[in-house]
Formats: C-alpha cells, sequence, structure tokens
C-alpha cells in the first residue's frame, strides 16, 4: 500500500471499477490520489485522506485501513493479486453484457442487427479496456531484436511487383492516385482478381495470391460493379463467391473516429486484403493533419493484424499553367502529407478522363523506382497493358545489333540528351533483364586512340527466337 513501485504497477492493470466491493474501491481512489499528488500512502496518510472525503467510516474505519496495510504483498505478489481482481471484474462485465444482450432478444419488435451492433461494440469496448491495462499494452507486441529482423516478413515476396520493384509490398499499404476516369479502379480490379488467382500478373509484374479480399465499395457501387462485370465471366462464380466480399455504400463509422474498424472487418469477413474505394469516404476530412495521423493509425493497426491494404484516392488539381507532361510529385495527392507518409507505396497514374493512353508515375518506392510506365486501357475489357513501344524487352527483340545505356535512356526519355538520373534509370533496366535471363550484355571498351565503346545489350536469342 505505501510502497510506490507497487502502485505504479497495480494501476496500470485495475481501474478502480474493478473492485466488487464499493469500500474497496473507494479506498483504491484515495491511494491513486495520493499518489497522484507525490504524498505518502501509508495507513496515517490514507486514513487522513479518507476522513478528508468523508469516507472513512463507510470503509470500515481506522483499525480497517491498518489491516489492509498489514497484508500488503511484495511487487510481483501484488501485479499477480490485480490480475485476479481484474479477471473477476472482465467476467463479470461479459455475464452483464450477455444477460443484457438475452434480455434485448425477448423484447417485442427485436431487431437483431441493432442488437448485433451493441454486442460487437460491448466486445470493442473490452478489447480495448484489456489492451490499455498493463502487461496487454505494454507487452503485446514486443518482440526481441533478432526475431524482429528475422521473422517479421521483410524478405516476404512483393503483392505486385518483384523485390528489385516493387509496386505493392506485404506489410504496407498500397495507394493508387488519380484524377476521376484515368482508370484507378480499372488498375485496381486486375490487380484484385490476380490476387484472386484469376491472372498471374498486372501489367508484366507478378502478383502473389490472396485468400479472400474485402472491397469496400464506399461511393458508387454500382458503377464499381460494372467496371469489375467487364473483367470477368461464369467460369469465375465459385471463385469470387469464395474469395471476394464485397461492402456496398458507407461504414458505419469513418476510420479516424474507429481505428479498429478496418481490422474488425478484415476479421468479420476472414479477409486477408482490404481494398478501400476510396479514401474521401473513409475519412471525416483528409485535409486535417490530425484526422490524417488518425486514419494512418487505423491502417497501421490493420496490417499489424496481417491485413493487406490497397487505397484509391484522388489528387489535387495541377497548378495553373504546369505543362501536363511534367512528372507529379507526392505534393499532388489530395490531403494530409500524413496520409502519404504512411503509405508503402504511392502509384499516381496522369492523363485525362477516358484516355485509352495513361502514364503510371511510381512516387513512393518500398525498392526500385517503376516506371515511368506508358499504360493503354481496354476499356471494354477492363485490361490495361504496357505500352509496346516503350518496353524495354520489346525495343530490345526491335533491335538485333543491341543498344547502349543511353540509347534505351534516349528512347524512354524522349530526349536527346537524356538526364543523368534517366540514364541511371535505363542502366538498372538493362542489368535486371540481364539478371533475368532476357538480355545479355557485350562488355564495352576502355577509350583508346580508336575511342571506346559503351556496353551492348541485346534480348537473349532464347526470347528473339520466340518473336521472329
Amino acid at each position: 500500500m505505501h510502497d510506490s513501485a507497487v502502485i505504479d504497477e497495480v494501476r496500470q492493470l485495475l481501474d478502480a471499477a474493478d473492485f466488487y466491493r464499493p469500500a474497496h474501491e473507494t479506498v483504491w481512489r484515495a491511494i491513486l490520489a495520493l499518489y497522484g499528488e507525490d504524498k505518502p500512502t501509508d495507513p496515517i496518510a490514507l486514513s487522513h485522506q479518507l476522513r478528508a472525503q468523508d469516507d472513512l467510516e463507510r470503509v470500515g474505519g481506522v483499525v480497517h485501513v491498518h489491516q489492509l496495510a498489514d497484508v500488503v504483498p511484495s511487487v510481483s505478489s501484488a501485479v499477480y493479486y490485480a490480475g485476479i481482481v481484474r479477471r473477476m471484474a472482465d467476467l463479470r462485465r461479459l455475464r452483464t453484457s450477455g444477460m443484457r444482450t438475452a434480455q434485448r432478444t425477448m423484447e417485442p419488435g427485436a431487431d437483431p442487427d441493432a442488437i448485433r451492433s451493441e454486442v460487437e461494440a460491448d466486445v470493442r469496448i473490452e478489447r480495448e479496456r484489456a489492451l490499455a491495462s498493463g502487461q496487454g499494452r505494454l507487452s503485446r507486441f514486443i518482440t526481441d531484436g533478432w526475431r524482429f529482423v528475422t521473422e517479421t516478413g521483410a524478405d516476404a515476396e512483393p503483392l505486385w511487383g518483384t523485390p528489385e520493384q516493387t509496386a505493392w509490398s506485404s506489410g504496407e499499404s498500397l495507394m493508387i492516385v488519380g484524377a476521376p476516369g484515368v482508370g484507378k479502379t480499372t488498375l485496381a480490379h486486375q490487380v484484385i482478381l490476380a490476387r484472386l488467382g484469376l491472372a498471374d500478373s498486372v501489367l508484366d509484374m507478378p502478383v502473389t495470391p490472396s485468400r479472400r479480399v474485402l472491397y469496400l465499395a464506399l461511393d458508387r457501387y454500382k458503377q464499381i460493379a460494372r467496371a469489375m462485370a467487364r473483367s470477368v465471366g461464369s467460369e469465375h462464380e465459385h471463385r469470387l463467391r469464395d474469395g471476394l466480399a464485397v461492402w456496398q455504400g458507407p461504414l458505419p463509422a469513418t476510420l479516424d473516429k474507429e481505428p479498429d474498424l478496418l481490422a474488425d472487418l478484415a476479421a468479420a469477413h476472414q479477409a486477408d486484403t482490404i481494398v478501400i474505394d476510396s479514401l474521401k469516404d473513409a475519412v471525416s476530412t483528409l485535409v486535417d493533419d490530425a484526422l490524417g495521423v488518425a486514419y494512418n493509425n487505423a491502417r497501421q493497426r490493420a496490417i499489424r493484424n496481417g491485413v493487406e491494404i490497397m487505397e484509391l484516392h484522388h489528387q489535387r488539381k495541377a497548378t495553373e499553367g504546369a505543362p501536363r507532361a511534367q512528372k507529379p510529385t507526392l505534393d499532388r495527392v489530395y490531403g494530409s502529407t500524413w496520409i502519404t507518409s504512411g503509405a508503402g507505396s504511392v502509384l499516381f497514374v496522369s492523363g485525362e478522363a477516358g484516355d485509352l493512353a495513361v502514364t503510371l508515375h511510381h512516387l513512393k518506392t518500398p525498392t526500385g523506382e517503376i516506371g515511368p510506365l506508358q499504360v493503354i486501357h481496354d476499356h471494354e475489357r477492363g485490361i490495361s497493358t504496357l505500352d509496346p513501344a516503350l518496353d524495354p524487352v520489346a525495343i530490345l527483340r526491335q533491335r538485333p545489333d543491341g543498344l547502349t545505356v543511353r540509347e534505351l535512356a534516349m528512347i524512354q526519355s524522349g530526349q536527346n540528351n537524356p538526364e543523368r538520373s534517366a540514364t541511371e534509370k535505363a542502366r538498372r533496366t538493362l542489368d535486371r533483364l540481364v539478371r533475368a535471363g532476357l538480355a545479355g550484355k557485350a562488355e564495352g571498351t576502355a577509350g583508346g586512340t580508336g575511342g571506346g565503346q559503351q556496353a551492348r545489350y541485346r534480348a537473349s536469342v532464347r526470347h528473339i527466337g520466340a518473336v521472329s
């Protein structure tokens, strides 16, 4: 009782309301009041505090206070005893909740959905109470350093892309940004269907299969349904019934107000992947930094529970006079900076509504940058492909004599004198094709009297033969 270490440990486990006997609750509140003011909590000080509150006689008087002090346990024992009190209090609350639920079910005109919502709210409150107390809050997500670097999945295969160029990394959200009508939903649907096993890749990048996807169609869900219908047929019915769940319309609460809602939805529908279409309908406002942090908190809680997240989002209007071909930056993403700060990967689709050809920029990268990619949308079939004119493999196949790094940089950038960043990107692209067996490299020679030769890259023989 008068050991501050004991009080500090126990107060993290127990609320005053956890005590069954009102007298014990009153004593504990008085102890906390003294502790909070950095005053002694021995029997004399405690009796004085209780007397000042006019509670001393109600708890049993001075004698009872001293009797309690005589049986104060050590710190380790106090935590154990507090756990007993806490467990019994939890069981009482759950029992009360169950009785209240049973009573509600027998009321005339009882609404199952309303009762179910109340039960879920009660369970959520109990879980938050458990997480906010002592050992649950302070150690639930602790791991040792070795396990952290070897078992947290940092080396897991990307959900979309390759380890060198990752569009969507496991344990990090993917955000697809663009103006209305540029094909964000079209692109997202292809990745989702690939996650369901209906395709192996999207934009020539492999996609890892998912167990079950929960699609949050928060706005214009009939339009979303029409868009997805372009890409599926009756042969896909079984997989769509088993692997895809769709929420239609607004959520029961915005994610800044209920940060566990994403994780709860995933658990309720056994989903390992959630797609939010779109963010503007999931958060109260996107420009407020506090709400941006709150949304990221909801996102990270779901990710911590093993849920993969894809988000569709809108861009800011381009500044007046800005060149259309100018590469976008993260500043073009609408809303608080904390929304993109918490994302693992940000893809930006630039173009005009209804364009068949758009450009995909990689604004935030988990690994190496992808693109920019020139993408062709087939609006009738809901399929997007890379423009073969700028596909490095296709370019190599069309050049039997091969290409230098600079020549590829000139083609991809459209510049006669490409910047260093474009040249280095072309070098990484060609070297990656060599490692993948899609190209060969003839090393260059150093300069001399006759001048040096740059390294040349050629499509591998088997790939030339495949298209000849």
